[in-house]
């Protein structure tokens, strides 16, 4: 009788028996840590090299800053100099944004790398790629086409340095020592500040975490003009070079994708042949 029932149901009765479950994606697997530090070792390790050559083009980017200004002057989209001698003007202002331009700029983007490497294994790898070819696109400038920040030419006052803010490295001593001055185009600061909006965007629909994400590179920008390290020119080249970044890192992307897709093909239709026999 019960068999009986079965051969007379309707196959609309028996599909959803016989329909399997959708397998769920598996996990994405954090990279291995130390595979993240020898990258960070790596980028280091060519910081280095970029900046052992500044001692010998100081000339050539003090000419190049000069041409920056004259083209910004030309524009009329020099307020450089007019920040600058602002902030200059209220010192503990001052200090608070130096402070600022010296230490958000490593923790706010650490932080973050941090976290995601932690908690988001799944949108980790694109952004962490994206992150690191605009330090390399970045340091291929920097050895092309050095360029001095503002502050190195007359008029005007390196706030940061005049303030004595904490971690301060415009000086003759500790992280100075290490430090390009003369890499002021593109401005990496606003590169990063740009990659955390991206960042906080794809990871959270928290609508305070991404009103955060587009006020930080406004505050960095302000930040990095008002006290004389960088000009308007050097943030427009750092929001390309981070656009460029995304751009190839998704072309790449889609490329791979494309070619897993055509072996995949490939492979089910040898399958076929295979099973279908002579």
């Amino acid at each position: 009788m019960a068999a009986s029932t079965l051969e007379h149901a309707s196959p609309s009765a028996v599909a959803p028996a016989a329909r399997a479950e959708p397998l769920a994606p598996e996990p994405v697997k954090r990279s291995p840590w130390w595979l993240e530090l020898l990258l960070v070792a790596w980028l280091a390790w060519v910081y280095d090299a970029t900046t052992n050559l500044a001692p010998l083009r100081v000339h050539a980017a003090l000419a190049h800053a000069r041409g920056l200004l004259n083209i910004e002057q030309w524009l009329g989209i020099d307020p450089e100099r007019s920040l600058d001698h602002w902030l200059a003007g209220h010192q503990t202002l001052g200090l608070v944004v130096s402070d600022y331009y010296d230490n958000a700029h490593f923790v706010v983007t650490f932080a973050l790398l941090g976290w995601l490497w932690w908690a988001r294994a799944d949108i980790y790898r694109p952004l962490r790629n994206i992150l690191l070819l605009c330090n390399v696109l970045a340091f291929v400038v920097f050895w092309r086409f050095p360029v001095a920040p503002p502050r190195m030419l007359g008029g005007f006052t390196d706030v940061v340095a005049s303030s004595g803010a904490l971690g301060s490295w415009h000086g003759h001593s500790g992280l100075a020592a290490h430090a390009n001055e003369l890499a002021a185009l593109p401005s990496l600061h606003l590169a990063w500040a740009a990659w955390c909006t991206m960042a906080v965007w794809q990871a959270t629909r928290r609508v305070w975490a991404r009103a955060l994400a587009i006020l930080y590179p406004c505050l960095t920008t302000f930040a990095v003009i008002s006290t004389g390290n960088h000009f308007v020119l050097d943030v427009v080249a750092g929001l390309v070079t981070f656009a460029a970044s995304v751009a190839l890192v998704r072309l790449t992307e889609a490329g791979l994708a494309r070619r897993r897709e055509r072996s995949v093909a490939a492979a089910g239709a040898g399958e076929r042949v295979r099973t279908a026999g002579p």
